[in-house]
C-alpha cells in the first residue's frame, strides 16, 4: 500500500472543509479497505485454491489481476478526479471496491474471482489518488502533515492486522467473508464522506489522458505477466511464451515512442533523465518485488507445509507487518537527516539479508529461526519505501510532483505482479524438475513417481496430492516427497529474491537528495 504526498498547495487555493478530522475519518475508512486487501487475500488464498480447485496459475491471477489493473490506472484516475471532482471519483472507487468484493464472495469459479478482483483494482485506482487530493483540500498546510501522518497510521495498522483478520474469518467462517468485510467499511465511508468531504476539482486539468499511451502500457503489462504465466506451464522456450514476452518488448517500445511524441504525455520520460529518480523507482519496484512474491509463498509455507491454520499463519506474520509500522516512520526521520541513499541501501542490505536467511528455512523449520528474518523484511521494506518515495518526488520538477507520485504507485503495483509471478515461475520449474526424485527418494516406487507430474501446479502450492484412499505409508512418503519438492522451489526463489535485492543496494548507492526534498511521504 502506497501513499504519496506532493509539496503542498498553496492556501489560497484551498476551500477547506466543514469539519476537516471528520473527513480525513471518511478518506480514512475508504482507504483502510485497500491496506485490509494487501494482506487478507494471501491468507485465504489456500482455502479459495482449495475451495475452486485453482492452480498455481490461477491463484497468481487472484493476486495479479488486481496489482496489474491497479498499477496501470493510477496515473489516468489521478487526472479523471483533478478534472471531474475528487470527492465524486473517491466516492466511486470505495463504492466499485464494494461491489466486486462482494462479487468475488459470491463467486464460484476461480476465473469470476480473477475477473472481479481486476474490477477492485480499477476501483482501488480511483479512490487512492483522490484521497490525498482530499486531504490536501481539507487541511490548512500547518495541520496537513499531521492528518497525512494519522492516514498513514491507519493504513499500517489496515495492513499489519490484515493476516489475522484473515485468519479468524478464514478459519471460523469462509473465505468468502473476507471479501464481503469491505461492505461495512465502505458504507461507513461513503455515507460520512457524502456529508463532510467538499468537492474539489484542478481547473487547468482539462485536456488529453492520452489514451493510446494507456493502452499501450497495459497491454504491454498484460504480455509481460501472460508470457512468464506461460513460461511456468510450458518452458522459456516455448512459441506461447516467447510470443507473449516479445509482444510486451514491441508494445513497451511503442509506448517509449508514442510518450515521447504526444503534446499530453501519461507519463514525461523526461523525469527518467535524473539518474536519483530512475533509481528511486526501480528500487520501490524491487521493494515491492520482495516483498509480495515473499509473502505469497510464506503464507502458503506456512499453511501448506507447516500445516497451519489461517489464524495461526496470520500471528506468525505478525512481525514483518507489525515492524513495517515502526519501520516507515524511522525511515522518514533517518531520510530527513541523511537523505535518501543511507536507508535505502540499508533496507535493500535488510531484504537480501532477510531472503537469504529464510531460503536456508526447512520443511521442519521451528517458528523460532524464522521470525527474526520476517522482523528484518518489515525493516528493510519501510526503509525502501519511505526513502525510495523521497528519492522520486524529491528529484522530480515542482509541476511534476504529482505525475511523480502516480510514477511511484504505479511502480509499486507493478513489482507486486512482478514478485508474484516471477517467484512463482521460478518455484514451478523447480518443482517440475525435482518432484519425481524427491518422491522417489521419500519411498514412493519408481513407477508411480512420474504420475504425480501432472499434480506440479498443487505441489508448487505446498499442497501433497495424495489420491483418496492411499495407504497411511505411501501417503506420508508422498506427502514428503510433495514437501521437499516444494522446498527445492521455495530456496531457489528466496535466493534469487535475495541477489536480486543485493543488486538494489549497489543501485541505491547513485541515489541523492532532490531539490524539492520533503515533498513525498509512503506508507
Amino acid at each position: 500500500m502506497t501513499l504519496t504526498l506532493d509539496a503542498p498547495a498553496p492556501q489560497a487555493a484551498r476551500r477547506g472543509s466543514r469539519n476537516p478530522w471528520l473527513t480525513l475519518a471518511a478518506v480514512a475508512i475508504g482507504i483502510a479497505m485497500v491496506g485490509l486487501d494487501a494482506t487478507v487475500v494471501a491468507i485465504a488464498n489456500p482455502a479459495i485454491a482449495r475451495d475452486l480447485g485453482a492452480g498455481l496459475s490461477g491463484l497468481q491471477w487472484v493476486t495479479n489481476g488486481y496489482l496489474l489493473a491497479l498499477a496501470v490506472s493510477l496515473i489516468i484516475a489521478g487526472r479523471l478526479a483533478d478534472r471531474f471532482g475528487r470527492k465524486k471519483l473517491f466516492l466511486l472507487g470505495v463504492v466499485g471496491f464494494a461491489v466486486a468484493s462482494v462479487a468475488i464472495g459470491f463467486s464460484g469459479s476461480i476465473g469470476t474471482v480473477i475477473f472481479w478482483r481486476v474490477v477492485q483494482g480499477l476501483a482501488g485506482a480511483l479512490l487512492q489518488p483522490a484521497s490525498l487530493a482530499i486531504l490536501r483540500n481539507a487541511f490548512p498546510a500547518e495541520k496537513l502533515n499531521m492528518a497525512i501522518g494519522i492516514w498513514g497510521g491507519t493504513s499500517a495498522l489496515s495492513i499489519a492486522s490484515g493476516p489475522i483478520v484473515a485468519g479468524l474469518l478464514v478459519e471460523n467462517v469462509d473465505w468468502q467473508s473476507v471479501f464481503f468485510l469491505n461492505a461495512p467499511l465502505a458504507v461507513a465511508a461513503v455515507v460520512l464522506g457524502w456529508f463532510v468531504i467538499r468537492e474539489s476539482k484542478d481547473p487547468g486539468a482539462a485536456g488529453s489522458f492520452d489514451l493510446p499511451g494507456v493502452a499501450l502500457l497495459s497491454g504491454a503489462l498484460f504480455s509481460l505477466v501472460w508470457g512468464l504465466i506461460k513460461a511456468q506451464e510450458h518452458g522459456f522456450d516455448s512459441w506461447l511464451a516467447l510470443g507473449f514476452l516479445g509482444g510486451a518488448l514491441v508494445l513497451l517500445a511503442g509506448f517509449v515512442v508514442r510518450e515521447s511524441r504526444t503534446a499530453h504525455p501519461l507519463l514525461p520520460l523526461s523525469l527518467f533523465r535524473n539518474v536519483s529518480l530512475s533509481a528511486g523507482t526501480a528500487l520501490v519496484t524491487l521493494a515491492f518485488f520482495s516483498l509480495f512474491g515473499a509473502f505469497f509463498f510464506l503464507t502458503l509455507y506456512l499453511q501448506q507445509v507447516h500445516g497451519m491454520g489461517p489464524v495461526e499463519a496470520g500471528v506468525r506474520l505478525l512481525p514483518l507487518t507489525a515492524t513495517f509500522m515502526f519501520s516507515a516512520p524511522a525511515a522518514g526521520a533517518l531520510t530527513a537527516k541523511f537523505g535518501p541513499r543511507l536507508p535505502l541501501v540499508g533496507g535493500m542490505g535488510l531484504t537480501a539479508l532477510a531472503l537469504f536467511g529464510l531460503s536456508r528455512a526447512e520443511a521442519d523449520a521451528s517458528y523460532v529461526s524464522l521470525w527474526p528474518w520476517f522482523v528484518l523484511l518489515g525493516l528493510g521494506f519501510g526503509l525502501v519505501i519511505v526513502a525510495g518515495t523521497e528519492a522520486i518526488v524529491g528529484n522530480a520538477p515542482v509541476e511534476l510532483s504529482g505525475v511523480a507520485g502516480g510514477l511511484q504507485q504505479t511502480g509499486a503495483q507493478l513489482g507486486g505482479v512482478l514478485g508474484t509471478t516471477v517467484f512463482s515461475t521460478i518455484i514451478a520449474s523447480r518443482v517440475g524438475d525435482t518432484l519425481a526424485p524427491r518422491l522417489t527418494e521419500s519411498g514412493v516406487p519408481a513407477e508411480l513417481a512420474p504420475g504425480f507430474r501432472a499434480a506440479e501446479q498443487y505441489v508448487a502450492q505446498g499442497v501433497a496430492p495424495v489420491p483418496p484412499g492411499t495407504p497411511g505409508p505411501l501417503a506420508q512418503a508422498i506427502t514428503n516427497g510433495a514437501h521437499l519438492a516444494f522446498m527445492d522451489g521455495f530456496h531457489t526463489t528466496l535466493t534469487v529474491g535475495a541477489v536480486v535485492a543485493l543488486v538494489g543496494a549497489v543501485v541505491a548507492l547513485v541515489v541523492r537528495r532532490g531539490e524539492n526534498a520533503g515533498a513525498g511521504v509512503a506508507l
